[in-house]
């Protein structure tokens, strides 16, 4: 076989496997080309908040009871949001951890009344600073569950999400 017919059959090879990548897909899966970075998403969160949105990530939590949410995280800032849907309509797989993922939805805003953020630090063992950021205290658990800004949680009503196996 010549260098060209071997280059040719090594590039198909190629090809098919990249192609055959299985993907798992959710709710109505993913609709918008572009998405926008978490980084980004959470510099200014209330630009965003009512608009469909896509991130892309690495999944590093999802429920364990009834995987009604998961928590997708940009590897290079270490930065992540989560993904929540009612109960039932979507389940992500708890397997799925470590797996990368887009995921689509509505971005919102919860507030949370004073009580709801003292008690959110004292169960957690951390605080959040006014840029979001975790602040982790002594025995601390790792990471913090959702992005936070003062008295507000942001995250993805999500629609559907994509996730390669």
């Amino acid at each position: 076989m010549s260098k060209i017919s071997a280059a040719v059959v090594m590039v198909m090879i190629v090809a098919v496997t990249l192609a055959s990548a299985e993907t798992s897909s959710f709710g109505d899966g993913v609709s918008l080309a572009d998405s926008v970075a978490i980084s980004t998403l959470l510099s200014d969160p209330d630009a965003y908040v009512g608009q469909k949105v896509r991130i892309d990530g690495v999944i590093t939590g999802v429920c364990k009871k009834r995987g009604c949410w998961m928590q997708v995280t940009d590897p290079e800032t270490g930065q992540g949001v989560r993904i929540k849907v009612d109960d039932g309509v979507m389940v992500f797989p708890y397997e799925s951890m470590g797996h990368k993922a887009s995921a689509e939805g509505i971005f919102e805003a919860i507030e949370l009344t004073p009580e709801q953020v003292a008690a959110r630090a004292k169960n957690a063992g951390h605080s959040h600073g006014a840029d979001g950021t975790c602040e982790k205290g002594t025995g601390a658990k790792a990471g913090c569950d959702a992005p936070v800004h003062e008295d507000t949680i942001y995250l993805i009503r999500g629609t559907g999400a994509v996730i390669q196996s």
